[in-house]
């Protein structure tokens, strides 16, 4: 059997990816990663082929800097670390004005590429990371079923009334005003409405018969592989997905460090930061977070990312601070986390039964940082106005979980280590009915 895993060239996007091949990579088969060349160094770590397949301007290999991009990504970053110094709705605003060149980057040739790939690589299985809506527009037009991974939170694919980049829900502690909320989501609207034409001219370019969209932004696969835990599911949108599974988490394993692993076996209780490959470019933040830190007298391992470690004040020496950390392997030993709400820091932390402190700043993050808030695992902060008294007292609210909270985070730790989000995946495309033909 082959396994073809599809990413953008992000990181971010392809640990995760790759994480869940390593179901069929562990049973023997063979996995072919189409990806960009930045992230050639994970397709190597995980033992995995790679094709070659650009899915977009921009690269990150673990640590993303506007100044490493290309002249146009470059200014787009800086644009978007700029807004989210404004709040969230102006960091969205912005985000939706960006999307048609984020998400549908030279859309037909992409596409062509994608089904030049299958053609050789004549997958049994195909696992593609949702965003790469080019790629998949690839795989609908040439009639090739596949696992959409939808590696956020669930909202990233919107359904009913929901319209992509508007956030249907809201932890307490970002408010917009209303006027502004519609005035976003008319841009929102006018912004899926433009996608849909794009995403139809580019389809009728390469199958004149392929059906038309009203929503490009709400068409998915046949199988929807969400990469979050059902726990953190809103209940009212149940009845509106397509058919799914809801992975948990995809908990990769990852080099041991023997400085790292010395430091975690002594620390003690400890907090692990991390703003991800982006947002760690807010060192304001980070400053913030480790004078609260410090405030409670407490121990920690910070991802600095891109931020400069001597904008964080003086930190104690017996914390441990780096520009990239082994965040699974941290996670497994600390007592608390803070993010900024991605995916993966969510995900990880929750499948390490590790309680959080949210700060979200852009996209999906505020939907999942309200979903973090519902459940009782976490606190969510505005980025922007949280003052480090504010998030010390978060964070000794979540370093002292109620004993429900606990019990809840703790049994979802263990439903996830008992049936582990890559298993869940391999299982799921093995019950599709184009692999019962295939087997047959």
């Amino acid at each position: 059997m082959t396994l073809l895993v599809i990413s953008p060239d992000y990181a971010s996007h392809l640990l995760p990816l790759a994480t869940l091949a390593t179901a069929w990579r562990d049973r023997g088969e063979r996995v072919v990663v189409a990806s960009g060349p930045a992230t050639a160094g994970i397709v190597d770590a995980f033992g995995l082929e790679r094709r070659e397949l650009r899915l977009g301007r921009g690269s990150n290999p673990g640590v993303i800097r506007a100044e490493d991009q290309p002249v146009d990504e470059g200014a787009s970053l800086r644009g978007f670390f700029a807004a989210t110094r404004e709040g969230a709705v102006p960091t969205l605003r912005y985000q939706a004005a960006e999307r048609l060149t984020d998400l549908m980057w030279e859309p037909v040739q992409s596409a062509r590429a994608t089904q030049r790939i299958v053609e050789e690589v004549r997958p049994d299985e195909v696992l593609v990371d949702h965003l790469a809506f080019n790629a998949r527009l690839g795989l609908a037009t040439a009639g090739v079923p596949y696992g959409d991974v939808v590696l956020g939170h669930p909202s990233a694919l919107p359904v009913g009334d929901e319209v992509y980049g508007l956030p249907p829900e809201w932890p307490s502690a970002v408010r917009p005003d209303p006027d502004e909320l519609a005035d976003l989501r008319a841009l929102c609207e006018r912004v899926s409405n433009r996608f849909a034409d794009e995403w139809n001219r580019a389809a009728r370019e390469l199958d004149p018969a392929f059906p038309t969209t009203a929503d490009a932004f709400a068409e998915h696969g046949p199988l929807v592989l969400y990469n979050s835990p059902s726990e953190l599911a809103d209940p009212a949108r149940g009845p509106l997905l397509p058919p799914h599974r809801f992975l948990g988490s995809a908990l990769r394993e990852e080099p041991e460090d023997r400085e790292i692993a010395d430091w975690s076996e002594t620390a003690g209780r400890f907090v692990y930061v991390s703003f991800g490959s982006f947002l760690s470019v807010r060192a304001d933040v980070l400053r913030r977070v480790a004078d609260a830190l410090r405030s409670l007298g407490l121990r920690a391992a910070i991802a600095t990312g891109s931020a400069d470690p001597g904008e964080l004040g003086e930190l104690p020496g017996d914390w441990l601070v780096r520009p990239y950390l082994p965040q699974v392997r941290l996670l497994r030993a600390a007592s608390a986390a803070v993010t900024h709400g991605g995916n993966n820091s969510v995900t990880e932390a929750l499948g390490c039964g590790v309680p959080l402190v949210v700060l979200p700043f852009s996209t999906d993050q505020f939907a999942g940082a309200a979903a973090i808030e519902r459940s009782g695992m976490g606190v969510a902060l505005d980025p922007n106005a949280a003052a480090a008294g504010d998030l010390a007292d978060a964070l000794a609210r979540v370093l002292d979980l109620d004993r429900e909270a606990r019990d809840r985070l703790d049994a979802l730790a263990a439903r996830q280590a008992a049936r582990p989000g890559p298993e869940v995946a391999f299982e799921a495309l093995a019950e599709q009915p184009e692999a019962a033909e295939r087997a047959s």
